[in-house]
C-alpha cells in the first residue's frame, strides 16, 4: 500500500456514534450497579441478621469468595481474547451469552438452604463465586466495547463519559430505592428472602440493560469468520502475547498504578464517611445530605468529561481530575471542623472523581491502540479487563486503611470524639485518599506519555497495515 493510499474499510461496519450510543451507552452499567449493590450494601447484613450465621462464619464466607474473586479478576479479558470468537463478535457475544445465568446464581448468595451452617456456607460461597464469574465476563466485554466502538479519541471519551454517567446514576438510584425495593418484596417472599428476591429482580434488569448495549453496538464490531478452511481470528492471542501486551506496555502499567488512587477515593471515602459524621461531628443525619450531594457531583463530573476531553484530551482531563481530587481532599482535612464545608468540598472531590472515572477507560483504550501498534496483536479484552485489578486491590486496601486509622485515633463505638481526634477521623476520609491522588497525579504526568496526537498516529499506522 502506498503512503498516500487510504485503507479500505469494511462496508458492513458502522462509523461514527449514534445518538443512542452517545447518551445511552451505560444503561447496562446502571443495571449492573443496581444489581451488584445488593451485595455491596447488604450481603454481610443478610449473613448475620437474616441467615443467622455466627460472625466468624460470616467473615469466612465473605473472605473466601472475595479472595477468589480478586484472584480471578485479571483472567476474564485473557479468556475472551484467548478463545475462539463467537457468533456475534468476540466481545458483543458475551453481553448475551452469560448474563441470563446471573439472576439465578446471584439469588442463591442470599438464601440459606440448610439448617447445617457449613453446608449453607458452602452453597453461598459457590453461588457467590459462580455469579461473579458469570457477570465479570459480561462486565469486561462491555468495558472493552469502548475501544471497539470508539474509532477516535473523542468517540472513546464520549462512550466512557456516558458509561460513567449512567454508572453513577445507578448508584444514586440504589441509595434511595434499594432497601425500600427489598422491603416491598419481603411482603411476597418473606423477610429472610427479601434480598434474594431483590437480587433476582435486579439481575433480570441487568440482563435487559446489557441486551440494550448488545443492540445499540450492532454493526460496530467486525465478525471474525472461518473461510475456506482458514481461521480469521484477528483478535485471538496467546498467553505469551497477553503478558507481552502488559509488560511491554509501560503506559498501561503506569495507568494501573495511578488508577488505584481513583478507586481508593471511591471505596475508602465511602467506608469512612459514617465515622466522620457520626463520631467526629455527632450528626449521623447529615449522611443523607452528603450521599445526595456527592452522587450528584459524580454524575455531573462524569457527564462533563466528554466535553472537557474533546477540548483538551482524555489524558489531560485525567490529570486535572487527579489534581482536583487531591486539593479538595486536602482541604477537607484542613477544614474538618465545619460539616457543611466538608460536604461542599467532598462534592467537589466527587465531581473530579466522576471525571476520572469517565476518563480512565478511554486511557485504557489508548493503551490498547499502543499495544496493537507495537505488537500487531489486538489484545482489547485482556487490556480493558485489567481495569478490574486496581479495583479489587482498592477494595482490599479499604478495610486495612480504615481499620488502621480507627486504631490510630482511639475510636470507640458510641463515643463522639473531641479535639484533634475529630481531625483524625478525616485521615482515612480525606488525607490518605488525597495522598494516593497526588501519587497518581505524578505517575500520570511523568509516566503516561500517550497523547491524543500519538493515538491518532498509531491508529493510522495500524489501519495502513490492514
Amino acid at each position: 500500500m502506498s503512503k498516500n493510499e487510504i485503507p479500505k474499510q469494511n462496508p458492513k461496519q458502522k462509523k461514527g456514534l449514534t445518538n443512542a450510543l452517545k447518551y445511552f451507552f451505560g444503561v447496562g452499567d446502571a443495571g449492573f450497579v443496581l444489581m451488584s449493590n445488593i451485595e455491596t450494601f447488604y450481603f454481610m447484613t443478610f449473613l448475620t441478621d437474616l441467615a443467622g450465621f455466627a460472625a466468624g462464619v460470616a467473615g469466612v464466607i465473605n473472605s473466601v469468595f472475595t479472595i477468589v474473586d480478586a484472584c480471578l479478576s485479571w483472567l476474564y479479558g485473557g479468556i475472551i481474547n484467548g478463545t475462539k470468537a463467537k457468533k456475534w463478535g468476540r466481545y458483543r457475544s458475551w453481553l448475551i451469552m452469560v448474563p441470563w445465568m446471573v439472576p439465578f446464581l446471584y439469588a442463591f448468595m442470599f438464601i440459606r438452604v440448610s439448617d447445617n451452617e457449613w453446608v449453607s456456607a458452602v452453597v453461598i460461597i459457590a453461588a457467590s463465586i459462580a455469579s461473579h464469574v458469570a457477570w465479570n465476563f459480561s462486565y469486561v466485554a462491555n468495558a472493552t466495547l469502548i475501544s471497539i466502538v470508539g474509532k477516535t479519541p473523542e468517540d472513546k471519551a464520549t462512550l466512557a463519559s456516558s458509561r460513567a454517567t449512567w454508572n453513577n446514576i445507578g448508584g444514586l438510584l440504589f441509595s434511595y430505592m434499594g432497601l425500600p425495593f427489598a422491603t416491598l418484596l419481603a411482603g411476597y417472599v418473606g423477610e429472610k428472602n427479601k434480598f434474594a428476591a431483590a437480587a433476582f429482580c435486579l439481575g433480570i434488569l441487568m440482563v435487559v440493560t446489557y441486551f440494550a448495549h448488545f443492540k445499540m453496538t450492532e454493526g460496530y464490531e467486525e465478525i471474525e469468520t472461518e473461510t475456506a478452511g482458514k481461521k480469521n481470528d484477528k483478535t485471538k492471542i496467546t498467553i505469551r502475547e497477553m503478558f507481552a501486551s502488559l509488560f511491554q506496555n509501560p503506559p498501561l502499567m503506569v495507568l494501573m498504578l495511578a488508577d488505584l488512587a481513583k478507586w481508593c477515593v471511591k471505596f475508602v471515602t465511602a467506608a469512612s464517611a459514617i465515622y466522620y459524621f457520626r463520631d467526629a461531628m455527632g450528626n449521623p443525619g447529615l449522611m443523607t445530605t452528603y450521599l445526595l450531594c456527592v452522587a450528584i457531583g459524580a454524575i455531573i463530573g462524569a457527564f462533563s468529561m466528554r466535553y472537557i476531553a474533546k477540548a483538551i484530551s482524555s489524558r489531560t482531563t485525567m490529570i486535572i481530575a487527579y489534581a482536583g481530587m487531591a486539593v479538595s481532599l486536602f482541604l477537607v482535612y484542613i477544614f474538618y471542623g465545619n460539616a457543611m464545608t466538608v460536604i461542599a468540598l467532598m462534592t467537589l472531590a466527587q465531581f473530579f472523581y466522576g471525571m476520572a472515572f469517565a476518563a480512565s477507560p478511554a486511557l485504557y483504550a489508548d493503551t490498547v491502540v499502543y499495544a496493537t501498534w507495537k505488537s500487531g496483536k489486538d489484545a482489547s479484552g485482556w487490556i480493558m479487563g485489567l481495569q478490574n485489578l486496581p479495583l479489587k486491590i482498592a477494595v482490599f486496601l479499604r478495610g486495612m486503611i480504615l481499620s488502621a486509622c480507627l486504631v490510630a485515633v482511639g475510636w470507640k463505638s458510641g463515643v463522639v470524639l473531641e479535639g484533634t481526634a475529630r481531625q483524625g477521623m478525616t485521615i482515612s476520609f480525606a488525607l490518605v485518599p488525597a495522598i494516593f491522588c497526588l501519587a497518581g497525579l505524578l505517575l500520570l504526568m511523568f509516566g503516561f506519555k500517550i497523547t491524543k496526537e500519538k493515538v491518532l498516529q498509531y491508529q493510522a499506522e495500524i489501519d495502513a497495515r490492514s
